[in-house]
């Protein structure tokens, strides 16, 4: 197998390392305690929402006047699955998990950034409103192809 070393350690040693993983548990629970108040860390009064509905799922992001990502959800996030994601009901249960946490966050106006042409686009727009943030804007970024990709060539027989 291979040798074995025994090593023997002093009592002194011993201590010390017990003392010290007592001052880390210590820093763990503290910090425990910390998340479990859920204090927000910065304020913001205005960001942009990012609604992203495609026909299988609906993503939201929320997001501060630079662009920043402050927090987002989706769907699937939330536990639906297969062809439940794409539900106007999924849609809007995204929407009011964001309005809660932008609420929390003191936000009173925001932007809409609407991408997809997924049954979720009003119903998370709605779902935000309903916590009492003024919509600002709303813009549709769908990507629209112009002429699509290049066709293939005439077959020659």
């Amino acid at each position: 197998m291979g040798k074995t070393k025994i090593t023997t350690k002093t009592t002194e040693e011993v201590l010390v390392k017990a003392k010290s993983k007592d001052e880390q548990t210590k820093t763990v629970t503290t910090a425990s305690k910390n998340e479990q108040a859920k204090t927000p860390k910065k304020k913001v009064t205005s960001g942009i929402l990012f609604v992203d509905a495609t026909f299988n799922n609906t993503k939201v992001l929320f997001g501060d006047k630079l662009g920043n990502t402050l927090f987002w959800s989706s769907a699937g996030t939330l536990g639906f699955k297969g062809a439940k994601k794409g539900t106007p009901f999924a849609a809007s249960k995204v929407g009011d998990l964001i309005g809660d946490k932008a609420a929390a966050l003191g936000v009173k106006d925001s932007g809409v950034v609407v991408r997809g042409v997924g049954s979720g686009r009003e119903p998370a727009i709605r779902a935000f409103m309903a916590h009492g943030i003024e919509i600002t804007f709303i813009k549709d970024a769908t990507p629209v192809p112009h002429n699509g990709p290049k066709a293939k060539k005439p077959r020659r027989v």
